[in-house]
């Protein structure tokens, strides 16, 4: 069994920062790709930005410059450091990893954390 767990969500206000992190456990083989998204009121979920196990990474237009990920693979963890937050930032926060598990070798699978909410406001 997986689990991804976030934290660091809050209550900021415009022009501040917090920093998101992602841990996952469970019979982890390896895992292949992370990533965090979000999800605000009435709205779809939607990338912030991925990054895979190689280094390569994609970050959504309006991420770019304000919101980066960051990895800390020994420790199967990644992380948002999200700068100069704006009150359309306001969303659940969800990280996401395709993970290979000891008892699922061949089939990577894309799991899901419970979210963490971030607002920003005035």
């Amino acid at each position: 069994q997986v689990q991804l767990v976030e934290s660091g969500g809050g209550l900021v206000q415009p022009g501040e920062s917090l920093r998101l992190s992602c841990v996952a456990s469970g019979n982890i083989l390896s895992v292949n790709g992370m990533g965090w998204y979000r999800q605000s009121a009435g709205k779809q979920r939607e990338l912030v930005a991925v990054t895979t196990s190689g280094g390569s990474t994609k970050n959504a237009d309006s991420a770019k410059g304000r919101l980066t990920i960051s990895t800390d693979n020994a420790k199967n963890a990644w992380f948002l450091q999200m700068n100069s937050l704006k009150p359309e930032d306001t969303a659940v926060y969800y990280c996401n990893a395709i993970i290979t598990t000891t008892t699922m070798r061949w089939s990577p699978t894309d799991y899901w954390g419970k979210g963490t909410l971030v607002t920003v406001f005035s």
